[in-house]
């Protein structure tokens, strides 16, 4: 053995070292099960651009990315990575012998909360994988792009199941996206423990439902299976804002050192973005729904706004009639604790990310609503700063929308935008702001169903 290699850096990782710990996937994946089943280091866990605050910024980028490098997969360990391994500790997490329904699908926050409203389980559709990128550079995405290719043709030869999308993305990642390669894995067939919990643990006369977000974005292909992916849907941009005739796209380079940034080509073919599903999933779950006896339903949306103002209206309308659905809670990113707020009394509307995109959409939202009498507001901080945010103003018209009384989450608030906030402040939030602690009977997945199949006729949102 090679004294100079580390064996823990090369064996064959744990499942659960794979997936990107400050993911947004990762953090639904945590809170879509009962408090008392989670890790508490998780939860206390501050995300890495939230750290290091006390640092000048040269020192602070520095030391953050010496964490992301060490919170990262290391690369040794990319070939070993097995995607059923990782699908069965997902499955792991969910501890009941049974469940009336199972929700798969794309990385959203009304996803998990239409779950637990219905006693379901969470099942993502895919995972984050970060690993060191060594000598990067967060504006050369065309050497990113050759790394990890060499990256993603590993995972997919130890994973013929998967297809493996890069992201590049200097908005949401800001400096880092020079430190680390992000890579979306995501299943194209369904994992043996996924098709195993269908087949053992839903119950007689269970429901499925898949939730698949149809957004595209322009796309550079590679080798079979791979694809690689400049900005994302999440951060509030457009693919044409990423160009360096975009003012404020070059202002946001400038300031994270990436001044090698290359124009791609303006006429790149459109695919579903890292969010999406892969669609021959779709076929696969609707046959073992039909041969287990269950129902299939299927969610799509490429409005996530749409998606997030209809399950609101699910809890207001179904689980918290015993005091007239008071009080809304809009949070963002991983600000998300669904059992908490089906605990509290409150009903969730949850926004994808802290754009002004979202935040618009949200006041749309409570302006044809029935007004509430108290209005929360928890905006994770991202990280990063672009024009694209939503300020704190504009958190705070939204929270104006009560009655009586609406604010801003005081610590969220200073932390805003650069410093994001350890995953249990949702949770200590919501414990504080609850109305009751009984929680209500689980709506019927058909119910549920029934109810978001209202909404079908807004732009952005088909329930079948």
């Amino acid at each position: 053995m090679n004294p100079n290699v580390d064996p823990a850096r090369t064996a064959a990782p744990g499942a659960g070292r794979v997936m990107c710990p400050d993911s947004v996937g990762h953090a639904l994946l945590a809170m879509s099960v009962p408090p008392d089943r989670r890790r508490r280091g998780f939860l206390t866990r501050v995300p890495i651009p939230g750290r290091h605050g006390e640092l000048p910024e040269p020192l602070r980028r520095a030391a953050l990315a010496a964490d992301t490098v060490d919170d990262a997969l290391p690369v040794a360990q990319i070939e070993h990575v097995d995607a059923e391994a990782v699908a069965r500790w997902i499955v792991g997490h969910h501890a009941s012998d049974s469940y009336p329904g199972v929700v798969l699908g794309s990385p959203h926050g009304a996803a998990v909360h239409l779950a637990v409203a219905c006693g379901a389980a969470w099942l993502p559709a895919s995972f984050t994988i970060t690993t060191p990128w060594p000598g990067g550079s967060p504006g050369n995405w065309v050497s990113a792009m050759a790394w990890g290719t060499r990256l993603a043709q590993q995972i997919i030869t130890g994973n013929p199941g998967v297809t493996v999308r890069q992201v590049h993305d200097p908005v949401l990642r800001g400096s880092l996206c020079g430190t680390t390669v992000s890579l979306q894995v995501r299943w194209r067939t369904l994992p043996e423990a996924y098709r195993n919990f269908l087949g053992s643990r839903l119950t007689t006369g269970g429901a499925c439902v898949l939730v698949r977000d149809l957004r595209t974005w322009p796309v550079l292909d590679g080798p079979p299976g791979y694809s690689f992916q400049i900005g994302s849907t999440t951060s509030g941009w457009s693919p044409a804002g990423h160009r360096n005739d975009d003012f404020a796209f070059l202002r946001l380079l400038h300031r994270i050192g990436a001044g090698d940034w290359t124009d791609p080509a303006a006429d790149l073919p459109l695919q579903y973005a890292e969010t999406s599903v892969e669609p021959a999933l779709e076929p696969q779950l609707r046959k073992i729904a039909a041969e287990n006896g269950s129902a299939g339903h299927r969610l799509l949306y490429n409005d996530p706004q749409v998606f997030s103002a209809a399950v609101a209206d699910l809890y207001r309308t179904r689980l918290v009639r015993r005091d007239g659905g008071s009080h809304a809670v809009v949070s963002s990113g991983r600000m998300i604790d669904p059992w908490q707020a089906l605990d509290a009394g409150v009903v969730p509307y949850w926004c994808e990310a802290p754009t002004r995109t979202a935040a618009d959409a949200t006041e749309l939202w409570l302006a044809g609503s029935r007004p509430y009498d108290r209005i929360s507001v928890l905006p994770e901080p991202p990280g990063t700063s672009h024009d694209r945010l939503a300020s704190l103003a504009h958190w705070r018209s939204i929270a104006a929308f009560a009655r009586h009384t609406g604010g801003v989450d005081n610590l969220l608030a200073g932390r805003y935008p650069m410093f994001p906030a350890p995953l249990g402040h949702a949770s200590d939030f919501m414990r504080q702001a609850a109305v009751t602690r009984r929680r209500p009977e689980p709506v019927s997945v058909d119910e549920a169903v029934r109810h978001l199949a209202r909404h079908r006729t807004s732009p952005g949102l088909m329930v079948a």
